[in-house]
């Protein structure tokens, strides 16, 4: 276990943004997590957990406390189950699954961060999420003081959501379990159309797990959603809002600010969730109310390469990006009457 005092914070996240922590301590086994976990509540210090920080917003200021950045290593697979640490880099994981000829989690390749976030904002991209296939969740549980395996129902995953989310601190991410496919050599079933398209595939059907898993690389590289130093569009926490979802009656209300503001013959992105619920596109939203790729003239703006990354330009602050972020969110609202939500988790700052 490493201890650091006064240690910066920004380097451990992907916007590159956040002051000092009084206390920085890396974890690399699951005993020193636990460790870390108990000193801070035995003296009453705040405590902020930290893994591949893709997903962070952290105050200029810092944090008065102690930060915990699980660096945990492993990864085990016995047939189609994999178990993986907490600190494990989420990608790695990824390639070393579709390396083994196993599907289920080959569309989520390129997204940052670690494999113990995955579950808490029940990770999800170009027609995957980690909730179809996390069967177990070990846990510590700081209010019982004790190791849990969650099930894939105790983790009440929803879009963007989780038990983690719902009950924040209360339980620390130690390992994931999940059960994949061995279809052959082949993808799981094709869901989501933008993937279909790039890959030349019918909705529903498998291709070569290398293909699927290039494919959707290539997507997120012409977004800016795969980390690279030297672009500043990857300066971010990828997608910085949450695609809304809307009761029938708020979306009929929307469809129509949605004419009076377009025309007649505009029609917005609608995903139906259920019976009473129509999800549609934060990036359709944004770009329509005026703010396009590139938008901002500070330090912190919209990616060149996608509507719904906020970016550091290279010398921002988290001020700069949250000023970008409320006048965003105000701009949608005024424009359609939709109140947008953020995705990254905020550290002693409010949008």
């Amino acid at each position: 276990m490493q201890l650091l005092k006064d240690a910066p914070l920004a380097p451990l996240t992907t916007f590159r943004l956040g002051g000092p922590a009084a206390r920085l301590v890396t974890a690399t086994t699951d005993d020193e997590v636990v460790a870390a976990i108990r000193e801070a509540d035995l003296s009453g210090t705040p405590l902020l957990v930290v893994g591949g920080g893709s997903n962070l917003v952290i105050s200029d200021e810092g944090f008065e406390g102690t930060v915990l950045h699980i660096a945990t290593k492993g990864f085990a697979l016995d047939g189609t189950t994999l178990e993986v640490a907490a600190g494990e880099v989420w990608s790695e994981v990824v390639d070393r699954t579709v390396g083994a000829g196993l599907a289920g989690i080959e569309c989520l390749a390129g997204i940052p961060g670690s494999a113990g976030a995955t579950p808490v904002q029940n990770v999800g991209a170009y027609g995957q999420d980690v909730a179809e296939t996390i069967t177990e969740v070990v846990v510590y549980d700081t209010r019982d003081h004790r190791k849990l395996t969650l099930t894939n129902e105790q983790c009440r995953f929803s879009y963007r959501h989780s038990v983690f989310k719902e009950r924040p601190g209360e339980y620390v991410v130690l390992r994931v379990r999940f059960a994949l496919e061995d279809a052959g050599g082949m993808s799981a079933p094709i869901g989501y159309e933008q993937t279909a398209r790039a890959l030349g595939a019918g909705m529903g059907d498998r291709v070569p797990l290398v293909h699927a898993r290039d494919t959707v690389l290539k997507l997120r590289a012409s977004k800016g959603m795969v980390l690279d130093p030297e672009d500043h569009d990857t300066w971010s926490a990828g997608s910085f809002f949450t695609n809304p979802i809307l009761t029938n009656d708020e979306f009929a209300a929307f469809r129509e600010r949605v004419a009076e503001r377009l025309g007649a013959d505009a029609q917005a992105p609608a995903f139906p969730v259920g019976t009473s619920h129509t999800k549609t596109s934060a990036a359709w939203l944004i770009d329509k109310a005026g703010f396009t790729k590139g938008y901002g003239t500070g330090p912190a703006r919209i990616s060149t390469k996608h509507t719904l990354a906020l970016t550091n330009r290279g010398e921002a602050t988290t001020e700069d990006l949250l000023a970008l972020a409320r006048e965003v969110v105000a701009g949608v609202h005024a424009a359609f009457g939709v109140t947008l939500v953020n995705e990254p988790v905020t550290v002693g700052v409010k949008l």
